[in-house]
């Protein structure tokens, strides 16, 4: 059934009226190692060598969970290099870490620049350019004007780990037209579940292209490299009593200082290791903990963890894992303010009992395994976190068990990146 082209064109024509607010969004994300002129398909760099397929992720937390599928592509598919594209500069720089990961083959093969605004000249443009034998989107990346340009030029599109949470299932009700020309496009969905299969589907997405893979989140597998630098950081913070507090957000770290200075009470010589998610907000949180009394040491500046430290500020990219992995216990925050929370499979996998607010529905399918054995605990003050806190630390041997159970929780869900790949197979080479 043919499909009316105007939600398209008038999506277009919105595009270009707001092209002032927009620029001033490209200035602010600006990497300086990258040309601005990227955002149209433009100066984007050394690509690896042909075939290539693409990849693209938003930011920073989809790098990280696509992680495993980049490490798969390269070892699956030889005879392709992979280009990954983020529309954000902390993409950007999360990245820049993946690939300083790889080996010196691989990391040949592996490359990123950012993604063209959604504009029609700019989506061509990047497609003539790269040439890619497959587009991977990964999650809920549906940029119509791009999507049109792959099947104009025959590119194959596949959704990859698709994910439509409720809040975001409901925002695209109101743009149902434009949203099924642009699923129209695909060529595979590949939904983390049936519930995110049924919610592409009543925005337009055909059922004969829909595969139930499940999510590739539950793929992650710790890292040497961070497991070697926890031991590191361990050997230097002696016997203390250590939670780390991830992907933080504005608003929250007041919060986890509130619930620090009451575990405290009990255990004095108590470290938290703070880690912002934002990166244009480390100076902002080194301020907070400073303003309130604590004693801080932080890491971009190699300031020793001494005995005297209560707040280790861990302001750099790409070293959550090592942090979570030094910790006894892990607070995953975006969840204590109403964020829609971050990844709780990152320190799990790790081994580590989980803590979050109440506000997970970003990751409400991957945080329920969890739940479900008592790896992950839920709490909604400064209070019942402390409180669970304390519960940890009085009893060491407890909080291994229970991380011991989350990471028993992931391996039993694992498997969507062997579908995912074997679902790839009809259109690469292996």
């Amino acid at each position: 059934m043919s499909l009316p082209t105007w939600p398209r064109w008038a999506y277009s024509a919105v595009l270009y009226v707001l092209s002032p607010l927009i620029t001033w969004r490209i200035w602010r994300e600006q990497v300086l190692t990258y040309s601005r002129l990227q955002r149209l398909g433009l100066h984007l760099g050394e690509l690896p060598p042909a075939p290539r397929i693409w990849l693209h992720c938003a930011s920073v937390g989809e790098v990280r969970a696509a992680r495993p599928l980049i490490e798969g592509l390269l070892a699956r598919y030889p005879k392709h290099s992979l280009l990954l594209t983020t529309m954000t500069a902390t993409g950007a720089q999360q990245a820049q870490v993946l690939m300083d990961e790889q080996t010196a083959a691989d990391n040949v093969r592996l490359a990123h620049c950012f993604l063209p605004l959604d504009y029609p000249g700019a989506a061509k443009r990047f497609l003539n350019r790269v040439k890619p034998k497959v587009a991977l989107l990964f999650e809920t990346e549906l940029w119509p004007n791009l999507l049109h340009a792959c099947h104009q030029q025959g590119v194959p599109v596949v959704v990859v780990n698709g994910r439509l949470s409720p809040r975001a299932f409901t925002r695209y009700q109101r743009l149902r037209p434009l949203m099924a020309s642009a699923l129209a496009n695909l060529t595979w969905l590949a939904a983390k579940s049936a519930a995110d299969a049924a919610r592409f589907q009543a925005l337009g997405a055909r059922a004969e292209i829909t595969t139930v893979v499940g999510s590739l989140k539950f793929e992650l597998a710790p890292k040497d490299k961070a497991i070697k630098e926890s031991e590191r950081l361990l050997r230097g913070w002696a016997e203390r009593p250590v939670w780390v507090a991830g992907s933080t957000r504005e608003g929250e770290e007041m919060l986890l200082l509130e619930a620090h200075r009451q575990l405290c009470k009990r255990f004095p010589n108590a470290l938290l290791v703070l880690v912002p998610r934002h990166p244009q907000r480390f100076d902002e949180v080194a301020t907070l903990c400073t303003d309130g009394g604590w004693v801080l040491s932080r890491r971009s500046q190699q300031q020793a963890v001494t005995p005297q430290t209560q707040v280790y500020l861990g302001d750099t990219l790409g070293e959550l894992a090592a942090l979570y992995a030094a910790g006894s216990v892990a607070y995953v925050g975006g969840s204590l303010v109403p964020l829609g929370g971050h990844n709780v499979l990152e320190p799990a996998a790790l081994g580590k009992p989980v803590l979050s607010g109440p506000f997970i529905e970003n990751f409400n399918d991957v945080a329920d395994p969890l739940l479900a054995v008592g790896a992950l605990t839920l709490v909604s003050t400064p209070d019942a976190l402390a409180v669970r806190l304390v519960e940890y630390f009085d009893a060491p041997e407890y909080a291994r068990e229970q991380g011991e159970a989350g990471r028993v929780a992931i391996n039993a869900h694992r498997g969507a990146l062997a579908r995912t790949l074997e679902g790839l197979d009809c259109w690469l080479e292996r």
